[in-house]
């Protein structure tokens, strides 16, 4: 694990724009939702709205987005020569979903660019994309948040006149049809997990890396015609008090009210999920008999993969039928962990 300098250190390097510092860290701007290299010409924050990684892929773990004008994804010198093309590119349209085949009719060679982000990135250059996006859309749906705040602090002289804003900024008229989910990003020892919660209880709980979360995402919000929201929200602080809890080893059974809209066998297979004790694993096909179709293994598998409320609903308990640990969507590192977490803690 890399030791970073002193936070105050940092800081000064920063503010000095430090050429010394170059590789050694990025940081992390709470305000803006960026994050930069040491030597970046903008506008210095002030202390407390900054944090420090030692990694890009942290930063981007983190919820940030590189910066256009210091541009931090590149190699700390500079891109080689034959990626800038591609590069400018991306910084051109930062929401577009690029495709292997595309990347190849434009002359570029997919392997050589996952090899090229992951050694310099740690990270595959879709991963980079899809972490980008989400961020971004994470900030987008923040800055909504502020207007939608700004709506109640006001006050408005008419009820038409809040709905027509309301409506302006999420898709429908408040009390007429769908939900408001409230979303945020919490931190645990296995890396920050995005959160969704409405009123009556949690709905969304993935690692911020997941491949499948802006998928997650899409359907969550159809599922429960449904916009989502930054914010605060009791469910939030409740649940990430639990986990903790649930880390430290102090708890094995959640008490969270829990909205998982789904098709009736997937509703089966998450209800069979959330009768797994704690520290106990059972293999797919176990799963399948539980849910009452031995022969359902794969669809089993499918409906846990679909699980959008990670180590709550515990699907990291279905392991192969010959022990392996395989298919967690959080990664099988983390799926390791949490076993070996709760083996230890029975």
């Amino acid at each position: 694990m890399i030791t970073l300098p002193s936070f105050d250190e940092m800081y000064q390097a920063l503010l000095d724009k430090n050429s010394q510092y170059e590789g050694v860290f990025v940081v992390g701007v709470k305000t803006t939702g960026i994050f930069c290299r040491p030597t970046c010409s903008a506008r210095k924050p002030k202390a407390e709205n900054v944090e420090f990684f030692s990694h890009t892929k942290e930063a981007l773990t983190n919820g940030y987005r590189a910066c256009k004008v210091c541009r931090p994804m590149k190699e700390y010198q500079s891109a080689p020569e034959w990626l800038v093309p591609l590069l400018k590119e991306v910084e051109a349209e930062p929401e577009r979903k690029w495709k292997d085949y595309e990347l190849t009719q434009m002359g570029f060679s997919p392997s050589r660019i996952r090899r090229y982000f992951n050694k310099t990135h740690g990270i595959t250059f879709q991963a980079y994309l899809r972490m980008s996006r989400i961020n971004g859309a994470f900030l987008k749906i923040k800055e909504g948040q502020t207007v939608t705040q700004s709506a109640f602090e006001q006050g408005y002289d008419s009820l038409s006149g809040f709905s027509e804003t309301f409506k302006n900024l999420t898709g429908f008229s408040p009390g007429k049809q769908g939900q408001i989910v409230t979303i945020n990003r919490i931190h645990t020892p296995l890396g920050p997990m995005m959160i969704g919660v409405t009123d009556e209880g949690l709905c969304l709980l993935e690692f911020t890396d997941r491949k499948m979360l802006e998928t997650q995402l899409d359907v969550l919000k159809k599922r429960m015609k449904s916009e989502l929201v930054t914010g605060k929200h009791p469910i939030i602080d409740q649940t990430e008090k639990q986990l903790e809890e649930y880390f430290e080893g102090k708890r094995k059974e959640f008490s969270i009210p829990l909205v998982v809209p789904g098709t009736e066998f997937q509703q089966r297979v998450w209800d069979a999920l959330n009768k797994i004790p704690y520290g106990v694993t059972r293999s797919y096909k176990q799963q399948a008999d539980v849910v009452g179709d031995v022969k359902a293994v794969r669809a089993v598998a499918r409906a846990n993969g679909e699980n959008r409320i990670s180590i709550i609903i515990p699907c990291h308990r279905i392991i192969g039928s010959d022990g392996s640990i395989v298919g967690y969507g959080g990664g099988v590192h983390r799926k390791q962990w949490l076993l070996k977490h709760e083996f230890e803690n029975q």
